[in-house]
């Protein structure tokens, strides 16, 4: 009788010699990683909604308490280098980035890069508000009006920290939740109307923060309402990302910052 490899499956004949035909694969462009917080429901959807064709986006979550407060942030710390190794492990990525734009003010910037580069050391290491940052100065935008779903013990932080980064807060208003699944919940059009309550005249640009609000949704429409840049956590995290990892398309209905940079 033959042996087992010979006859192949159940009596089969054994596959024969082939050469397959390899191509760059789905994610030939480049491929980005993100860290999420155990409980975001916006950010995956929102990235892999928008990413350009060849880009893949790959997620991995780090433990974190449903209350958005500073010690649950804080202590999110540990978790961001486990969670970036467990994204393609065995695959280099081109960038990766902690998906938190209140964690990255609360934790700083170095912080989470060290940690970032601990789990994933061949990638970019970015963050979230890094990304909000390079995409208000490729705007020439330093005069600011902040809208965020945070608590104020929040809101002071973040504005601390942009203000000791060059830019001047005209204004940062909070519409004091908690609970990570509520922020998620806030209507698309009530952020429009939001974001140009919290608007002033002498600011140069919109910042509406947060990964968890969906406010990718009305970039544009708040553009058109306000006349002005409007940069949202999720749309200048996906930019940063991109330019990072050398993809420089240029995305519709995203406004000012994807078509002029």
């Amino acid at each position: 009788m033959a042996p087992d490899d010979a006859r192949g499956v159940r009596g089969w004949p054994a596959s024969r010699p082939r050469a397959p035909r390899f191509d760059g694969g789905r994610h030939h462009r480049a491929s980005i990683g993100f860290v999420l917080l155990a409980m975001e429901q916006t950010v995956e959807s929102e990235m892999a909604r928008h990413a350009p064709d060849g880009v893949g986006v790959h997620f991995a979550r780090a433990p974190m308490a449903n209350r958005v407060a500073v010690e649950t942030l804080a202590a999110m710390k540990a978790g961001i280098g486990e969670a970036a190794g467990r994204i393609l492990p065995d695959k280099r990525l081109d960038a990766v980035c902690y998906a938190c734009t209140s964690g990255g003010v609360v934790i700083g910037e170095e912080n989470v890069f060290a940690e970032l580069r601990r789990g994933a050391p061949g990638a970019k290491a970015t963050s979230l508000v890094t990304g909000v940052m390079r995409a208000l100065r490729a705007l020439g935008a330093a005069r600011i009006a902040v809208a965020t779903p945070y608590l104020d013990e929040v809101n002071r932080i973040e504005a601390d920290y942009l203000t000791r980064r060059g830019f001047e807060i005209l204004d940062i208003q909070g519409l004091n939740i908690a609970d990570d699944a509520d922020m998620a919940r806030v209507a698309p059009d009530y952020l429009l109307e939001f974001g140009a309550e919290v608007d002033r005249p002498e600011a140069e640009a919109v910042f509406i923060s947060c990964g968890a609000l969906r406010s990718m949704e009305i970039v544009e429409a708040l553009e058109a309402r306000t006349g002005k840049p409007v940069v949202t956590s999720n749309q200048a995290m996906l930019w940063d990302c991109l330019r990072l990892a050398g993809v420089d398309d240029r995305l519709d209905g995203l406004g000012r910052l994807f078509r002029e940079h």
